[in-house]
């Protein structure tokens, strides 16, 4: 609202003074607006004898002293001066690069687990085009000056210039103040999970250790008066095979925080379902197609400049429930029974959802551990497509029973984080060559490490950057941000998310 409020008193105060300067023929017309606009962002307070001056602050200049339009088109794209004036130095400003949307290298079909699963995952660049250039983008300097024109036959500024001037500064910097205001108060936190229209072609590079659901099948269509009883499915995370990624974890949470919680409160979470027409059993889950520590960190590779990573998950839908395995070390208990129809109309969704989420998240970032804290990132991981699910069902009519479900989140705290850009616009031919070497350096001690030593030392580079040093580098939605750590940095948790209301959940709706 209260950019809304600069930006109309800017633009009503700038009309009015666009109004009063053509009335006295100092607006020039032969020039485009966004050509005045980008020769504005260089005017100095005095223009110099042979320079330019802002628009409204001098007459007409002679012809060939302000070329067309379509001149000014054309030497935008040159590098020489117009006829009659000295070359202009050109700026070295670099252009700067915007987040952007994700481009992947080539297209690709998404399916359940089991109907084509997808066997590697890729998160190589750019997957985010470079934003264009603004006012400060190369070239931008040259055409200014190349348009500029003298002040007269004396080199004398005209009569009545100087409140033209003063009132141009003046819009210029109302304008200015609003959109800095508005770049501040756009910034939405949690910042949303982007999702995409398609997953990308699959990367040789990225391999499985543990093949992805090995024994996947399509989602079937039940009729439309089955019954179909609803489980939930959790079981303890050291039962499954993720690679080395817990004993990372296990000793950053035995460092940074005193509550161990780890060996029994890290929880692989699923669905069941049980057809009562033909008593066949399915099981449906989301997890990572190359483990967790893949999921996390990323591969720095020699012959690439931008980390690499392999961040893909998915759904995973095969038939039985593997009973003993649940019941002895976890959970499996009925929550919900819905009809046949409800299961098909979820079943559709779950295929959109696993074609548009794409990627893993591990960690919830939070501004401190404290009730009602600032989430600056939420994860998606299992137990968030377990949650999915669950509002979708309440959403389509089922009603879950009344009891308690808990569920594993991994927080990191920090201040305010700070966006730094994506893969192209640090690591790219005209990137930060600074912040990219600061973000694989804090990204090195996390390689996969085949000696315990190693190990322990890259355990201590790490205690260094994120507690003495309190920085952390966050990959979220294929772009970088910067966390300032907080105490206690980090924090494994087993807290209670009820199942939802369908009451609650149509009227969120």
């Amino acid at each position: 609202m209260g950019f809304l409020v600069w930006f109309g008193l800017a633009g009503s105060y700038w009309a009015e003074v666009r109004k009063q300067l053509q009335t006295r023929g100092d607006l020039y017309t032969d020039a485009r607006p966004e050509e005045q606009g980008i020769m504005s962002q260089f005017q100095k307070k005095e223009a110099p004898r042979r320079g330019w001056s802002a628009p409204g602050c001098r007459a007409p200049a002679p012809r060939h002293g302000l070329p067309k339009a379509g001149e000014m088109a054309a030497l935008r794209r040159s590098s020489v001066s117009p006829p009659g004036r000295r070359p202009a130095p050109q700026s070295p400003v670099r252009e700067r690069a915007g987040p952007g949307r994700p481009k992947w290298p080539s297209p690709g079909v998404t399916r359940l687990a089991g109907g084509g699963v997808p066997r590697a995952c890729s998160a190589r660049g750019p997957f985010a085009s470079p934003g264009s250039g603004g006012a400060g983008s190369t070239g931008s300097r040259h055409m200014a000056q190349a348009g500029s024109a003298g002040r007269g036959a004396a080199g004398q500024k005209p009569a009545g210039a100087a409140p033209g001037c003063a009132l141009w500064r003046w819009a210029l910097g109302l304008l200015w103040l609003a959109l800095a205001a508005a770049g501040s108060s756009r910034r939405q936190w949690p910042v949303p999970y982007k999702r995409f229209s398609f997953r990308p072609e699959p990367d040789p590079y990225c391999q499985a250790k543990y093949t992805f659901c090995p024994t996947g099948s399509p989602i079937p269509i039940m009729k439309d008066d089955d019954v179909i009883e609803v489980f939930r499915l959790q079981a303890p995370v050291w039962e499954f095979k993720y690679g080395n990624l817990l004993g990372h974890l296990w000793l950053l949470h035995r460092c940074f925080h005193t509550r161990m919680v780890f060996t029994q409160k890290i929880m692989h979470d699923a669905i069941g379902f049980k057809s009562t027409l033909t008593g066949q059993n399915y099981t449906m889950e989301w997890y990572e197609l190359f483990q967790l520590g893949n999921c996390t960190f990323p591969h720095l590779r020699p012959e690439m400049n931008a980390p690499f990573w392999c961040n893909q998950g998915a759904a995973c839908f095969f038939e039985g429930i593997d009973d003993i395995h649940w019941k002895e070390n976890g959970t499996l208990v009925q929550v919900a029974t819905i009809p046949g129809n409800t299961f098909n109309k979820m079943a559709k969704w779950v295929k959109w959802d696993n074609e548009t989420g794409i990627y893993y998240e591990t960690w919830t970032v939070q501004a401190s551990p404290e009730k009602g804290a600032e989430t600056w990132f939420e994860s998606y991981d299992c137990s968030k497509f377990v949650l999915r699910t669950y509002n979708k069902l309440a959403e389509l009519g089922a009603e879950f029973k009344k009891i308690e479900t808990n569920y594993t989140r991994i927080f990191l705290y920090s201040g305010e984080p700070t966006y730094l850009g994506n893969e192209t616009s640090i690591f790219g031919p005209t990137g930060n060559q600074t912040l990219a070497l600061a973000v694989k350096r804090f990204y090195y001690p996390f390689k996969p490490h085949s000696a315990t030593k190693e190990f322990l030392f890259s355990l201590l580079q790490i205690f260094d950057a994120v507690i003495i040093h309190r920085q952390f580098y966050l990959f979220y939605n294929f772009e970088y941000w910067f966390l300032p750590m907080k105490f206690p940095f980090i924090k494994i948790t087993y807290e209670e998310i009820p199942l939802p209301n369908r009451n609650n959940t149509l009227s969120g709706l």
